[in-house]
């Protein structure tokens, strides 16, 4: 079956999501869980801030107080308590995060002051509430902080300490395995033949998938033969998701789709109006989903980045799994023949305003991808954009 793009992902983020069951947790050292999937619910365990908190270098006073003089009765700093009380014509010097003192409703900024003595001279006018956070303003005790399926990055992490989550329960990281084929190949560390080549789509790949939450494994190349290919492709079906590289194009040896529908596999799409990558097949045996990914490396990169990753996340927790594209200005002219959805290897500027498309020499150029840092999202029923126009982008 051959899908369009928007098609054939939406296909695979609806039978991932729906077919994914009930995934395994594991419980998760906070420290550790970078990257992570949440499991769990976690609420503030008191209100934050969990005091009214200064947010200027100041004094705290009595709005109604001001524009005046008033006297200097003390001063508190971030980690300490002001004992006292603050009354009429009163005021106490504080610092930013240190606690209001009380009878105080407001803060002004140390700019905005003159001190001499114990006096302070304060000639703008201030309203209750103004330069400090209130007590709970950020979250109240109990209220929910992070939802189950969100992924954890550096600020989440900042929020477990805050909240005082040593350790939290997460989603496990679905292995993946990693089935490169074809005679032409051999690994990396070999010298290959004149009609040889290395394996660079299982090394691409496995820091692709780790990138998507998961943990990739690689398998041994299967050669392009029935006996082979079949082992290999049991053997990665024994993991969560298993990513097959080449072998699923039209030629006699690409039998990569037999091995499949011989273990039983059900097949949600074998084409996809993509380039590069139009041999695509993705689908499920065994209670597995595989893809069967082409084998030039450009195809190889898209497709995961494309449909892949979004299996990757699912199957690692995530609630969803959106493609992050971004718009920018065109600083070249793009023309294509209409009627694929096209992914071509660009620069984008760093200032994140322009894009330009970059030179390469078809879907094995894997020296294009490697100085690209982004990719031109080319649609099927346009035929040309000039410079200066916006286009869809996704970043690599």
């Amino acid at each position: 079956m051959t899908l369009s793009f928007e098609q054939a992902r939406a296909c695979v983020l609806r039978e991932v999501s729906a077919g994914r069951g009930n995934l395994p947790t594991e419980k998760v050292a906070s420290l550790e869980a970078a990257g992570r999937v949440l499991a769990e619910e976690i609420t503030a365990d008191r209100d934050y801030p969990p005091f009214p908190r200064s947010a200027r270098d100041g004094f705290a006073v009595r709005a109604a107080d001001v524009p005046g003089e008033l006297q200097v009765i003390g001063e508190v700093r971030a980690g300490e308590v002001f004992r006292g009380s603050v009354g009429p014509k009163r005021a106490v010097e504080i610092m930013t995060g240190a606690p209001l003192p009380e009878g105080a409703d407001a803060v002004a900024m140390l700019e905005h002051t003159e001190r001499s003595g114990d006096r302070v001279k304060i000639a703008r006018a201030l309203k209750p509430g103004e330069n400090f956070n209130a007590q709970g303003t950020e979250a109240k005790q109990g209220s929910v902080v992070l939802s189950p399926g969100r992924r954890l990055g550096f600020a989440e992490i900042a929020l477990l300490a805050m909240v005082g989550r040593e350790c939290v329960s997460a989603y496990r990281r679905p292995r993946v395995a990693i089935l490169p084929t074809g005679d032409e190949i051999v690994e990396a560390g070999h010298q290959p033949e004149s009609f040889q080549i290395r394996n660079s789509n299982a090394w691409s790949m496995s820091v692709q998938v780790a990138r998507a939450g998961g943990i990739p494994q690689i398998l041994p190349i299967a050669r392009d033969n029935y006996e082979s290919t079949r082992g290999l492709v049991e053997q990665g079906l024994e993991h969560d998701l298993l990513l097959l590289s080449g072998g699923v194009s039209a030629g006699k040896y690409d039998i990569v789709e037999r091995v499949l529908a011989d273990v039983g596999a059900k097949f949600f799409f074998d084409r996809v109006l993509l380039q590069p990558g139009q041999p695509l097949v993705f689908g499920t045996a065994g209670g597995k989903f595989f893809f069967g990914l082409p084998g030039n490396p450009a195809s190889t990169m898209v497709t995961f980045e494309v449909f892949a990753r979004a299996a990757v996340e699912l199957l690692a927790g995530a609630n969803e799994a959106p493609l992050p594209l971004l718009q920018a200005k065109l600083s070249k002219e793009v023309r294509h023949k209409m009627g694929l959805t096209r992914f071509l290897p660009a620069r984008v500027s760093a200032d994140g305003s322009t894009v330009a498309p970059e030179p390469w020499q078809g879907s094995g150029d894997v020296y294009s991808l490697a100085r690209a840092n982004a990719f031109l999202v080319v649609e099927p029923d346009r035929e040309s954009w000039a410079a200066g126009d916006m286009i869809r982008v996704l970043l690599k």
